[in-house]
């Protein structure tokens, strides 16, 4: 797989069925080792390592429905009560970063409307702090902290 702008760790990888897995410790499972599965996992490990993100308030996956259709959002990331703070959405290395994603990353949010917004291709990765008293957003120069994102009451 692809070396990523993110931290390396070592992943748990597996064959099984001449089919490579990869083990997501947030889903407790090895899944398909996918090239966005790749960059999941190292996303996953870059924010509960790297930005103190606690794993029990991140979900991988996650299911919602949107204008009566199912659809999936690739991370969440929840509150201390499991309010939604941040939508993450992974796209292949090989895929770039376009309107169309932060289209779909957006669409998620008509339902979640979270504060944060992160879109990444492991090798770029765009941070978007929605304001939805004065209905702007502005772009971070980097992913915050778990504590910039849910400050201590």
């Amino acid at each position: 797989m692809q070396t990523l702008n993110l931290p390396s760790f070592t992943p748990k990888v597996s064959v099984k069925d001449g089919k490579y897995k990869i083990y997501d410790p947030l889903r407790r499972k090895n899944v398909a080792l996918t090239s966005e599965e790749w960059v999941r996992q190292h996303f996953i490990h870059y924010l509960m390592e790297y930005k103190s993100y606690p794993p029990e308030r991140i979900a991988n996956e996650v299911g919602i429905t949107l204008n009566g259709l199912s659809k999936r959002c690739d991370t969440i990331v929840y509150n201390r009560f499991i309010d939604p703070l941040m939508i993450v959405e992974y796209k292949a290395p090989s895929i770039a970063i376009t309107e169309e994603a932060f289209n779909q990353i957006a669409r998620y949010n008509m339902k979640l409307k979270v504060p944060y917004l992160i879109v990444s291709n492991g090798l770029v990765h765009y941070c978007c702090r929605l304001n939805y008293d004065s209905l702007s957003f502005a772009y971070l120069k980097e992913i915050p902290d778990y504590q910039q994102i849910e400050p201590i009451l």
